[in-house]
């Protein structure tokens, strides 16, 4: 008989089929048994009440986790429209799995990250896995009907390209030392100039010694540049691509949503609702007048970020920061020299910064006086200075946090559970 995949059950009721997936749960009641599979594409729950005593044999004998093939009848139960179950008539056991040691009951943070090839296959997990895959197909989805091409920016590199406090260093031959990236943006910026609009999206590397539920040391970021296109505009995609991402991922993982219990509520207004635009001067007023000791000068904490998710319940961007604590490349703002054409995303429920962004610094002359100004070195940077030099537009850009994306729209409160083998300050097993 050929096997099904659990995520087509509806479309076999009253036939017979075979399901093969891994035991995710076994109880009984009276002379009734209860066998929960997965697949992989989804769960579904097989019923047995007859007396046939090698499948009940079978039934007794198979653990938590085993592999196994499942034949039988499928019925939509009497009680629950849309949902289905298997009227089990065979059970072989594929290989059967021997003490699996995560349990039902509570088990510690260390003892879960310590197993987590095995914690992957919990039913949370398995949802979050597969929401952050649905934000990567969204994304990319997104940026093709924007005409956007995919240009796959290096891993490594010989300079950092937002600070070398959290660089990790590697030796490069005779070439002297080689730096992992920390973001794809510079030199996918080079590739606006021949494709116009460009995405990158891959893994990066902060050798940041902070260890809060927000940070990881290894983790995916989404990065996209486009040529002829202002502060403004800039703003106005990533509201229509944060919406988008949304829409898909409610519309496409309501099983896993629920499996985590997401309260979807603000998520739902969100995609019908214009976000929130405030300057880092008006923000700095605001929070100073819930408390914050915040200054005109000072990026923004995590309880800054909370009390303004709090206060809004939709996304905001603050924009015009300081030039002194942003990124050499980004432009200062025509009307104010002393800031940037830079925003920050926040997103409320206390997950903060997703994206961040700007218009890029096009004015060749310009950018020389600011890396001659940051003490950049020209040999290292002469590259981007170029791309001022030969047929420069005004071009802007921002980046997305992979793993913080998912953690919100999950409401995983502990990033670490985002991305399938997590590298945090003290852990880089399993």
């Amino acid at each position: 008989m050929e096997r099904m995949l659990i995520k087509d059950v509806s479309k076999n009721v009253g036939k017979e089929v075979t399901f093969c997936g891994w035991l995710n749960n076994k109880r009984s009641s009276g002379k009734v048994h209860f066998l929960e599979i997965r697949d992989g594409t989804g769960y579904i729950q097989s019923v047995y009440a007859d007396a046939d005593t090698k499948i009940l044999d079978t039934i007794g004998l198979v653990a938590h986790e085993s592999s196994v093939s499942m034949k039988g009848i499928v019925n939509e139960h009497p009680r629950k429209p849309g949902t289905y179950e298997l009227q089990l008539t065979g059970i072989e056991i594929i290989s059967q799995a021997i003490d699996f040691p995560i349990s039902k009951k509570e088990h510690g943070p260390e003892f879960l990250l310590a197993n987590r090839h095995l914690w992957l296959r919990s039913k949370k997990q398995w949802a979050i896995m597969r929401i952050r895959n649905k934000v990567i197909y969204s994304s990319m989805d997104f940026f093709h009907k924007e005409n956007f091409i995919k240009i796959d920016a290096p891993i490594i590199t010989p300079v950092a390209c937002e600070g070398t406090t959290t660089l990790f260093d590697i030796d490069y031959f005779d070439l002297g030392k080689g730096y992992l990236s920390q973001s794809g943006q510079l030199y996918i910026e080079a590739a606006i100039f021949a494709h116009n609009r460009v995405y990158d999206f891959g893994p990066v590397f902060r050798a940041e010694k902070s260890n809060t539920r927000k940070h990881l040391i290894e983790f995916w970021m989404l990065d996209a540049e486009m040529a002829y296109c202002d502060h403004e505009q800039n703003m106005s995609m990533q509201e229509k691509f944060m919406k988008h991402v949304i829409k898909d991922v409610l519309e496409s993982c309501k099983e896993e949503l629920e499996i985590l219990q997401r309260d979807t509520t603000i998520l739902e207004k969100i995609i019908h609702s214009s976000f929130e635009r405030m300057t880092h001067a008006d923000v700095v007023k605001f929070l100073r007048s819930k408390g914050s000791a915040i200054t005109d000068q000072d990026d923004l904490g995590a309880q800054d970020e909370t009390i303004l998710g709090n206060e809004f319940n939709k996304p905001i961007f603050i924009e015009k920061w300081p030039k002194q604590i942003k990124a050499f490349y980004m432009k200062r703002d025509p009307n104010n020299p002393n800031v940037v054409l830079g925003d920050d995303l926040i997103v409320p429920e206390g997950y903060g910064e997703i994206f961040g962004g700007s218009q890029r610094e096009d004015n060749y002359d310009v950018l020389l006086d600011i890396m001659k100004e940051e003490k950049l070195s020209l040999d290292d940077f002469g590259w981007y200075l170029d791309l001022r030099k030969y047929g420069s537009v005004p071009h802007s850009g921002f980046g997305m946090g992979l793993e913080r994306m998912v953690s919100w729209l999950s409401g995983t409160q502990h990033i670490r559970e985002t991305i399938p083998f997590p590298r945090l300050l003290n852990r880089i097993r399993p």
